[in-house]
């Protein structure tokens, strides 16, 4: 028996690949199927299952992809009702592969489907259990993403996740291995540890959720500084559900190249958006107006998801030079298929072809401690508002970029104001979105908070509720 974990820091998720025997499964694929394929033939063994734990908000699954090439069929748990031929498995039902086995634990609360896999080894011992989104390191699967879909509240929901979790989970032996869908940083849960694989016995002792002396105590703790979900969330559930196009033509999309002249058409006849990939020190010193930064090199796909939001949108890409097939790549994984190309050259291109270009205002970390007037100078902090609330600059406003789209419409066009994150990826990202919609007259702070903690300029730890934004 082999057990591999195939961990995706950008999305903060795991994947899980197991063999026995000479069969295989696959636990939550990501959508690109061909490092899966190339492995099953490295290894000599035939796919026989794809597991699904639940239809996943965060990501597009690449089970459609991976059963067409394989022949496999696609597993899920008791209730779930895709568009789509599959095994809809009953509530401890045993799938054989090889000489071990994997039993269906259905365990509704995060989503009415949501099921763990519980992994039997050749005498037939618990030995591992895949817990999806239902059980994380450190915390559970938040309980308000199938509100719309089940017409229940998210506290219905979440006392349903407590018996499950009560029920079904903490029976079993403590050095069952767990091993969950997503770890830090994943929008799923809000308290996870960075490990990412952890015994059960270890979970029972330290995860806050499995330590609440009643379900009423759990509802409350659960639902306690939930923040909303990011909007993509509902498309990738709706595209996981009812299918979605091939990773292959959304490749091949991705990957047209286009001039200079076929881009900015293309900008304009399909009001598409203008995404940049590069750095944020790069996009900052020179970048075609109106374009969109978000680096490729940080937690790029989330981002997307969260601040561009419609998976629908028609986009087109700037990427740094070699990079175009990774970062459609990581916009398919979201569910970001409509991609009309990228620009040839890249911004090298467009500065070639005597372009227009815009810049940021970016500023270091030491000029902004020594202009900054507390009481006076508007700062903006775009971390969330745990990072806020742990330590910030004195008097500034928290605007989470996470919101940007709800806020942005209230920034004053009139005077100037500093804007800063935790080291410069965010406020970048936020930077852009302002220029985007005409809003020029503020200074962002390389380095972000990071930098400025280092500074003269006042910090403190006190918080002005009516600073922070709603939820």
């Amino acid at each position: 028996m082999n057990i591999e974990q195939i961990y995706t820091g950008c999305l903060a998720q795991g994947a899980y690949y197991i063999h026995s025997q000479g069969e295989a499964v696959i636990i939550d694929p990501l959508r690109e199927v061909q490092p899966y394929l190339d492995r099953l033939a490295k290894d000599g063994v035939t796919l026989k299952y794809i597991f699904e734990t639940h239809f996943h908000a965060d990501f597009v699954s690449g089970h459609l992809d991976l059963s067409k090439k394989t022949g496999a069929p696609i597993v899920y748990g008791p209730t779930a009702n895709p568009d789509f031929e599959c095994v809809i498995a009953e509530d401890n039902q045993e799938f054989k592969i090889g000489n071990i086995t994997l039993k269906v634990l259905h365990t509704p609360g995060h989503t009415m489907e949501s099921t763990c896999y519980l992994l039997l080894d050749e005498q037939g011992n618990p030995h591992s259990l895949f817990s999806g989104d239902t059980l994380f390191l450190g915390d559970v699967g938040r309980p308000d993403l199938a509100q719309k879909a089940v017409d229940m509240t998210q506290e219905q929901l979440a006392g349903m996740l407590f018996d499950s979790l009560m029920n079904k989970i903490m029976p079993l032996p403590n050095e069952v291995m767990v091993y969950p869908a997503h770890g830090a940083g994943s929008a799923c849960g809000k308290n996870m540890m960075k490990e990412t694989m952890d015994s059960l016995g270890h979970q029972k002792e330290m995860n806050y959720a499995l330590n609440q002396p009643s379900k009423e105590s759990f509802i409350e703790a659960v639902l306690d500084g939930l923040l909303p979900p990011p909007a993509y969330f509902p498309m990738n559930v709706a595209m996981n559900k009812k299918g979605y196009k091939s990773f292959d033509d959304v490749l091949n999309n991705g990957m047209r190249s286009l001039s200079v002249e076929e881009f900015e058409v293309a900008a304009e006849s399909m009001e598409a958006v203008m995404l940049d990939t590069r750095s944020p020190a790069d996009f900052a010193k020179g970048h075609i107006p109106r374009s969109i930064n978000i680096g490729i090199d940080g937690q790029f796909a989330p981002w997307v998801g969260s601040v561009i939001g419609d998976v629908k949108t028609p986009i087109l890409l700037i990427t740094p030079e070699g990079r175009e097939e990774e970062v459609v790549t990581r916009l398919s994984r979201v569910g970001f298929d409509n991609l009309m190309g990228h620009l040839q050259g890249g911004f090298a291109g467009w500065i070639a072809a005597g372009k227009e270009v815009d810049t940021v205002n970016r500023i270091s970390a030491e000029t902004f401690a020594s202009e900054v007037n507390i009481g006076t100078s508007i700062v903006v902090d775009v971390r969330k508002e745990s990072e806020y609330r742990a330590e910030h600059v004195e008097d500034a406003y928290n605007k989470p970029l996470d919101f940007i789209n709800d806020w942005f419409a209230g920034v004053d066009n009139d005077g100037e104001f500093y804007m800063h994150c935790a080291g410069g990826y965010r406020s970048m990202i936020a930077a852009s979105i302002l220029k985007a919609r005409g809003i020029h007259n503020f200074k962002e702070v390389e380095g972000g908070f990071g930098a400025i903690a280092k500074t003269s300029a006042p910090r403190t730890d006190f918080v002005c509720q009516s600073k922070l934004v709603k939820s």
